[in-house]
């Protein structure tokens, strides 16, 4: 196996969004470990000397849930003194920690920075997604067992 420059960048993207802390793949002429910790992602690879080596590429660190206002005034007046939150990762939402558990939030609770809102699933790990901002739930806009991408809105928050 050889992986190229841009199968490479993809993996760095794909382990930082995802939350993942470390990943390594070795094949006999070709090893790379991607490792992350809310720092700055460093790759290591060596390769077989077809593809020149390059300096270690630093790509964006994963990111707790990102917050920012909704970006479509117009349209929505009354929602644009809400807190987006948005997904940090692809993968499946969940709004309980297990079938026959509550939900972590609902519509109308008063929530804190720290707070679990829910959990995203990808590649089989369970990520506990936690608030950023103090307020109250005022929509949650994923259906439960539902997939998200990247950056995808899953509440609004009103932090009044």
């Amino acid at each position: 196996m050889s992986m190229d420059i841009k199968q490479i960048q993809d993996l760095i993207k794909f382990v930082s969004k995802s939350g993942v802390n470390e990943v390594s793949i070795e094949e006999k002429d070709f090893k790379i470990t991607i490792k992350t910790n809310q720092e700055p992602t460093y790759v290591t690879a060596s390769i077989p000397a077809a593809i020149p080596a390059t300096a270690p590429v630093q790509a964006v660190p994963a990111q707790p849930a990102a917050v920012s206002t909704p970006a479509a005034p117009a349209a929505a007046d009354d929602e644009s003194k809400f807190i987006t939150v948005k997904s940090p990762m692809i993968g499946t939402f969940y709004r309980s920690p297990g079938p026959d558990k509550g939900s972590f939030v609902n519509v109308g609770d008063e929530i804190s920075a720290g707070k679990v809102l829910c959990i995203i699933e990808a590649m089989k790990l369970f990520n506990e997604i936690e608030s950023e901002v103090s307020g109250k739930i005022v929509k949650i806009l994923v259906n439960d067992a539902q997939p998200v991408e990247y950056d995808q809105p899953l509440f609004l928050v009103d932090p009044s």
